[in-house]
């Protein structure tokens, strides 16, 4: 049984024959993937707050040190980013940065907020405005809250990380697997395209990472809305100091994940966390966010690979390199999509993939609507 899936009703639960059987995969029986693709993005860490103290994340501040960007400061680098030539303004926090953060919450307050994720939605709208389209992985999330920022956002997104218990998230916050699930869930039923992912070497087993991944694909099959999935090795910094996982592990946890998933989600594993020229051919086929202009905030002393190092990638493994949005094409409305490609199942609880807003944005006539359109056609410039 998942912990928590009781609380949140998460009728999550793969079979025993499903583990076994992923758990015999490895990178001899998948094909390493045709294209490899990637987004280019800014990185705003909205606010360094969360409840959560895991033991491998160096993003967190406690109270008292944690920050709020304003929006002054997300107008300054969502416009830097479009200058850029970007296309995709990732924004993250902590889960509930307002909850135990007084701060926080009182600056919030003075700006007319009574939570972050109304917060987070002016600052979508404001991204939408200077020419980005937001990407949101603000941790987990209540029903009302995604409902919230849904509208503004392209694609949102949260980690699974580990469908177990592991010592790793310790502490009277722990993370809730079943939270997690009941996040992901929720945005399938909202229609909002999604991505996930699973963390690598925090106190996880094989079985966990087997059931993770199965889990993922069950939410998936009901809903059609998980568009990626991230294969993310932990790596050392000032807070983890117990070791990263080994190429092997790598390399048979992304070929059991591509075995694992249809082939419509996307494995991605980060170039900039790992040794990626060691797995393309155990089906990894996206790059992830990558920025010409921030930070990656999360994992600050890993610098994200110049685009001349990601064509380096797609030369080595033979294959093309191509740009996307954040939301996945097949998520698009008809006159938005390419010829061939095949569009979601619909919504279950939605009328749509994608907001009229965020249609808007990408048939836009101006500057930002031809770029989108531009990486959708594949002629966006280097």
């Amino acid at each position: 049984m998942i912990p928590g899936a009781d609380e949140y009703d998460v009728d999550v639960a793969p079979s025993r024959e499903a583990i076994e059987r992923l758990l015999a995969v490895g990178p001899d029986d998948v094909e390493p993937a045709d294209e490899l693709t990637f987004a280019r993005n800014v990185f705003v860490p909205l606010t360094t707050a969360c409840r959560y103290t895991c033991t491998y994340c160096t993003y967190y501040d406690p109270p008292g040190q944690a920050t709020l960007m304003s929006p002054e400061e997300v107008r300054d680098v969502v416009r830097t980013g479009a200058d850029a030539g970007c296309t995709e303004a990732l924004f993250t926090f902590g889960d509930d940065p307002d909850d135990r953060y007084t701060a926080v919450h009182d600056q919030l307050d003075e700006w007319g907020h009574d939570s972050i994720h109304t917060y987070l939605r002016e600052v979508c709208e404001l991204t939408l405005d200077e020419g980005l389209l937001p990407h949101a992985n603000p941790g987990d999330q209540t029903r009302e809250q995604m409902a919230t920022v849904a509208d503004v956002n392209a694609s949102m997104g949260v980690m699974l990380e580990t469908t177990t218990e592991v010592q790793a998230h310790g502490g009277p916050r722990a993370k809730n697997p079943g939270q997690r699930l009941n996040t992901i869930r929720t945005a399938g039923q909202l229609g909002v395209p999604f991505t996930t992912g699973i963390l690598v070497g925090i106190g996880e087993d094989w079985e966990d990472r087997a059931e993770s991944l199965l889990a993922i694909r069950e939410l998936h099959d009901r809903y059609d809305h998980v568009q990626e999935v991230i294969v993310q090795p932990v790596r050392e910094n000032e807070r983890w100091t117990n070791g990263s996982p080994d190429v092997e592990t790598l390399r048979r946890t992304v070929a059991m994940a591509r075995h694992a998933l249809p082939e419509e989600i996307s494995v991605q594993v980060p170039p900039n966390l790992a040794p990626v020229r060691d797995v393309l051919d155990c089906g990894v086929d996206d790059l992830g966010g990558v920025s010409p202009v921030t930070d990656d905030h999360v994992n600050p002393d890993y610098k994200w690979p110049a685009l001349r190092e990601l064509e380096d990638v797609a030369d080595y493994a033979g294959v093309p390199l191509g740009e996307r949005l954040p939301v996945y094409e097949r998520y698009l409305p008809a006159h938005l999509r390419n010829a061939g490609v095949e569009p979601a199942s619909p919504p279950v609880e939605a009328d749509r993939w994608v907001s009229a807003r965020i249609e808007e944005a990408i048939a836009g006539t101006d500057d930002a609507g031809e770029r989108y359109r531009s990486v959708l056609s594949g002629a966006a410039a280097d």
